[in-house]
């Protein structure tokens, strides 16, 4: 299973007035990363709503280790877990830049056919037509 990695620093206006990041931004932070891994595979929003497909997430976790303040950078870590069915995991890790693990980010995803209103039976599937680097996504 491939992981990729995206860069972020916190910006003050994320922040809550304890002085740390928000609760509702670690998952802007997860979702910006796992949009960020499908481009880096070559997939775009625009491709999968060409396809007639649309990713939906059906259950997040989160679990909150350490705070994050403004201006202190992190790394967003993103891999998908391909199993049987119509769900796929998404395993995510926030740590800060000297290692130190702020938080991880659990969920379970699907492809809805936005036609039908339904799940598609292979989430795999897809994501490998559409993926210029479906070896990026662990296909």
């Amino acid at each position: 299973m491939t992981e990729f990695t995206v860069p972020i620093t916190v910006r003050g206006y994320e922040t809550d007035s304890q002085g740390h990041l928000n609760q509702s931004v670690y998952l802007q932070y997860a979702e910006h990363a796992r949009w960020a891994y499908l481009e880096n595979a070559g997939i775009r929003q625009a491709d999968l709503l060409a396809k007639g497909v649309g990713p939906v997430v059906l259950e997040t976790t989160v679990r909150y280790k350490r705070e994050l303040r403004a201006g202190e950078d992190v790394a967003v870590s993103c891999r998908f877990v391909w199993g049987e069915g119509r769900t796929f995991g998404v395993e995510q890790s926030i740590v800060k830049a000297d290692g130190t693990p702020v938080a991880e980010v659990t969920a379970v995803g699907g492809f809805l056919d936005l036609s039908a209103r339904r799940l598609v039976a292979d989430p795999r599937e897809p994501m490998r037509a559409l993926a210029s680097d479906p070896a990026a996504l662990g296909l």
